[in-house]
This record gives C-alpha cells, sequence and structure tokens, in this order.
C-alpha cells in the first residue's frame, strides 16, 4: 500500500511548486511506487469545509511537506491561525514525518510576522532546505524521500555494507574484537590509530560509523551476535562421501560471529578433512606438513566469498567438500563487466562490499586487493593441483578447487598397465605428453604407445589435441568422465563399486588417500620414518594433479 504525502503551503503563493511537486512524485518510478501525494488543487467538490478536510488528509499520510515563503494566508477570525499553521500544527501532534522547504523568492521581501514566526518555530524543530524553482524543489525532496525509505528499510539504494544497521548502537559492538584489530592492524599494515582508540574513534576511521549510526560493516566486522541483524551473514560447510551431494553427510557445520571468525572456523574445517603428508624433520626444526590443497587457496577463496557475496540475499556461504573437489557458493554475481574468466589474469578490484574488505586488508586476511584469484591459481599451481574453476550459475558465484585423487592406489582400481600410472603421473605435473616422450619414458615401442595412448583417451583420462604430425599430443582430459576396462565412471570407482587388481575396493583406496591424516598408525609411522603418507609401497611420491576433472 502507497504512503500519503501531503502538501502543504499557502495556496496562492505556491501552486506551481505544489503541482510540481505532485507531478514529479507521481512520474518517478521509485517514488511513484512507494507514494501518492495529496494537494489542494485534487480536492474533489464536498458538503464539508475544505479546512476540515485538509485536516483529515493530515491525519492519514505518512510524510508531511511543508513549504513555507513569505504569505501567511488567511487567518480564522476566532483564533487567527492560517490553515497552513493549522496543518503544521496537527502534523507535529501526530508526529507525522516533517519536510521542511523555505523558498527564498527574493532576499529583499520580507516574511508576514506571523509566517516569519512559524519559520522561527520550525527551523527550531527540523533541519530544514532552501529552494529558489521547482527544479530544485524536486531535487532536493527526491533526496529527502530516498533517505525517509532507506531509514525504514524499505529499500536499499547504499551499498549493504554502508548502509545503517537499524536499531543496533555502540553496545552491540565488542570491545575485545575492537581490540584484537587494533593490534593486528597497527602491526601488520601500520594502521595509523593509537592502541588505545575507542570503539566510537576506531569505528568512525573506518567509515563504519557516522552521525546516524552504525553500519552494517560494523556490526559484521566487530559486533557481538551480528547474526542478530543479519541471520543469513553465515557460512554454512558440509563434508560428503563422493562426489556429489548425497546422504549420510560425515559431517557439517554452521560458521557464524563476525566475518573474522566465520573465515577462521571455516578454514579449520575444511583443512581437518583434508589429507596431508609430513615431510623429513630437520635438525632445529619440525616436520613440515603439506596439504593436499594449500591453506593458503582455501582461504583466500572463503575470504573472497565472505567480501564480494551479496549481503541482502537470504542464501548464506557455503562450502561443500566432495571427494574430488570443494565448492565454495557464495550469493551474487561479478560487478558489471567482469567475466569468470577475467579471474585467471590480472584484473581490476571492484570489492561488491568495499568497507568489508578493507578491514579484512588491514587485518592481513587480504593480502592485496585485486590479486586473490591470481594468487589462488598460484598456489595450486605450485602444488601441482589443476586451476582452479570460477564459474556464474544463476544468483551464486562458485569456485571449484580440484583435489589430486588421482592417486598410485586409485589408478590401480581402473586396472591400468605400470606404463600407463607412471605417465599419468607425469603428465599430472608435465600438462603433456607426445608419442616419442612416451616411448622415452616407458621404453615402449611405438606401436605399444600408441595402443597405450588410444586406451587412455578411450577411458577419458587423457584427451587427444591435434589429429596427425609433430604437434598431436595429450593432455589430462579436464572434468571428463573417467572409465575403468569394464566402462564404469570414475564416480563408480569415487564411491567404492569396483575393485582394483588386487581385489581392494577403490572406496578404500580413496579412503586411505583422503582421510590418512586421521590415522594414528601411519602418522606415527610417518613421524618415526620421515617418510610422507603419502608415499607409495616402492617409495614414490605421489604428485599432484594438474588438469582433470569430473563434469
Amino acid at each position: 500500500m502507497k504512503q500519503l504525502i501531503f502538501v502543504s503551503s499557502v495556496q496562492k503563493e505556491l501552486t506551481k511548486e505544489r503541482q510540481a511537486i505532485r507531478d514529479f512524485i507521481r512520474g518517478n518510478r521509485l517514488l511513484g511506487k512507494h507514494f501518492d501525494v495529496f494537494i489542494f488543487e485534487d480536492l474533489p467538490a464536498k458538503n464539508r469545509r475544505p479546512d476540515d478536510m485538509y485536516l483529515d488528509k493530515v491525519e492519514a499520510c505518512s510524510v508531511f511537506i511543508a513549504m513555507f515563503a513569505a504569505e501567511y494566508g488567511s487567518e480564522d477570525p476566532k483564533d487567527g491561525l492560517s490553515p497552513t499553521e493549522r496543518e503544521f500544527n496537527l502534523a507535529t501532534k501526530l508526529g507525522r514525518h516533517r519536510l521542511l522547504f523555505l523558498k527564498n523568492a527574493d532576499k529583499h521581501t520580507k516574511s508576514h510576522p506571523k509566517m516569519a514566526s512559524l519559520i522561527k518555530r520550525a527551523t527550531a524543530e527540523l533541519i530544514y532546505k532552501r529552494f529558489n524553482t521547482a527544479a530544485d524543489l524536486t531535487s532536493l525532496l527526491y533526496d529527502s524521500l530516498v533517505e525517509y525509505l532507506e531509514e525504514r528499510g524499505t529499500i536499499q539504494s547504499k551499498p549493504f555494507d554502508a548502509a545503517p544497521c537499524r536499531g543496533a548502537d555502540l553496545d552491540d559492538i565488542s570491545d575485545a574484537k575492537i581490540k584484537w584489530f587494533l593490534t593486528i592492524a597497527r602491526r601488520e599494515r601500520n594502521l595509523n590509530l593509537p592502541a588505545s582508540a575507542t570503539k566510537r574513534d576506531t569505528l568512525t576511521h573506518l567509515k563504519l560509523a557516522d552521525e546516524h549510526g552504525l553500519t552494517n560493516a560494523a556490526i559484521l566486522l566487530f559486533g557481538d551476535g551480528p547474526q542478530k541483524y543479519a541471520s543469513a551473514a553465515v557460512i554454512k560447510c558440509a563434508h560428503y562421501h563422493g562426489i556429489e551431494v548425497a546422504k549420510p553427510i560425515p559431517s557439517h557445520q554452521l560458521f557464524d560471529g563476525t566475518l573474522f571468525e566465520q573465515v577462521d572456523g571455516a578454514v579449520d574445517f575444511v583443512m581437518s578433512k583434508l589429507a596431508r603428508s609430513v615431510g623429513r624433520r630437520t635438525a632445529a626444526a619440525a616436520a613440515p606438513v603439506k596439504y593436499e590443497i594449500p591453506m593458503e587457496a582455501i582461504r583466500e577463496i572463503i575470504i573472497n566469498a565472505v567480501a564480494h557475496r551479496d549481503y541482502v540475499s537470504s542464501a548464506s556461504v557455503q562450502v561443500s567438500i566432495f571427494a574430488d573437489r570443494i565448492e565454495v557458493w557464495n550469493p551474487g554475481s561479478l560487478p558489471r563487466g567482469l567475466r569468470p574468466e577475467d579471474l585467471a589474469k590480472p584484473h581490476s578490484s571492484e570489492p561488491a562490499n568495499p568497507l568489508i574488505a578493507a578491514p579484512l586488508y588491514l587485518a592481513h586476511y587480504i593480502e592485496s586487493l585485486g590479486t586473490g584469484t591470481l594468487d589462488v591459481i598460484r598456489h595450486c599451481r605450485e602444488s601441482d593441483l589443476p586451476s582452479p574453476q570460477f564459474e556464474q550459475r544463476g544468483n551464486q558465484f562458485v569456485v571449484t578447487l580440484w583435489r589430486d585423487w588421482l592417486t598410485t592406489d586409485v589408478l590401480l582400481g581402473l586396472d591400468l598397465n605400470d606404463r600407463q600410472r607412471k605417465v599419468i603421473a607425469h603428465v599430472k605435473t608435465a600438462g603433456r605428453i607426445g608419442n616419442r616422450e612416451y616411448q622415452r619414458l616407458t621404453g615402449a615401442i611405438k606401436r605399444t604407445a600408441t595402443r597405450d595412448l588410444d586406451d587412455l583417451v578411450a577411458r577419458h583420462l587423457l584427451t587427444k589435441v591435434g589429429a596427425t604430425g609433430r604437434g598431436v599430443h595429450y593432455v589430462l582430459a579436464r572434468k571428463g568422465d573417467i572409465k575403468g576396462t569394464n566402462g564404469t565412471s570414475a564416480a563408480a570407482i569415487l564411491q567404492g563399486d569396483i575393485k582394483g587388481t588386487n581385489e581392494t575396493s577403490a572406496r578404500a583406496h580413496v579412503n586411505h588417500a583422503t582421510n590418512v591424516s586421521n590415522r594414528p598408525s601411519a602418522r606415527k609411522k610417518a613421524q618415526k620414518t620421515g617418510i610422507s603418507r603419502n608415499r607409495t609401497a616402492t617409495g614414490r611420491s605421489r604428485k599432484k594433479t594438474t588438469e582433470k576433472m569430473l563434469k
């Protein structure tokens, strides 16, 4: 239902201005959606006194616009008040939202004494704006009405992070979290604020608070219980057995609190589900630990989801861990003009929530603006993993990080020969192989090499590039439907539906590869011998993949 605006002024003096207000509001796409306007000229002829009908409209209105100039209007013989002042008094008594505009028609023209008195009283109560022309008036009025709608949560014109958080005050801000932030930001980014800075000073410096109150960003970053004001501002994490969303779900968890707390919790959850290898201990240092996906990549993608998500959406950031990949979903889309493929090359930084992104940077959660996706790609490549996949799926932006599940053990479940397994490991790091190089690596003759390569292509493990000639080579199939000798898909392999050459289920191989970190015996053995838990029986280290995976 539209809200009623009552326009009050001396009738003869400001006729054009009243009509301009009416026509402007009714013709504006935004304001016309939320407001209807009453002016004197629209009053139908009835057997009631006009003054009484005007007052009825004042009672019915949500917004009262008062326009004052020089004239006072006709005075009632009983109390000496004009209709304009009587309307203003009633709107004040009823607590209507009042907007005051003063016309400077002629600086040398003095207002009627009673109008001067009314203006003095009104300006003492209200913030007022001056205008000269009808165009000035409608421009000022637009800003005032948009602010009115924003204050009531009817519309959201500012970015969510910059918009006022309705009902929040400094009591909702945690002293401990402000103190923690100041300590980190001063040390890591040389933040120009003393460690003793107050909550208000800190938030004002970060542009998270002003004279109107706290922003949504202030509550999300430093609030005690931010979900009181933004219930969907959480990260949901789930760990699945296979490569699809399916029950039973081994573990799942919801992380709330501040954005810093959410990121830390989600990253810890993911890392606890990944395989890790322990390297050799040096003379004076602990044994190095290497995860199958670098923590830096996981952390960057989750932080990006938090910084760039659409907080107006009722959806949450979701992190899903599958046997072959990790997917991070956040509601929202890329900035206009930016495509998913652009994220793999240098690009401009346009955070959807700049007031959130800045404190994340100051707290060293973001290394540098505009380089996050490039850093993730670099971390993956340095770990011999495929590049992450960036996709826009409807109203959700999705990042996929591929896991190295094509280990020697899993490849055993595909009944490959030793030559093929050796070559797959080579292509995972080298990126490609030709027939002649295949012969050199395996000692096979050309005919055997051709047969092996054709078999790997038929299984959708490799993709042939080129038709004939020296340029022909083979690369790992990206997200292909990898198949065993009996046509069984990799999905089935991951689900444990086929057996390896020794009758051990592929599911067991996957469990070994992905959950070995949780096995005390393996962990103790690795610590004792200094040998990685991700080494094969022959002592060869399993290398990380470069290209895959499943559609």
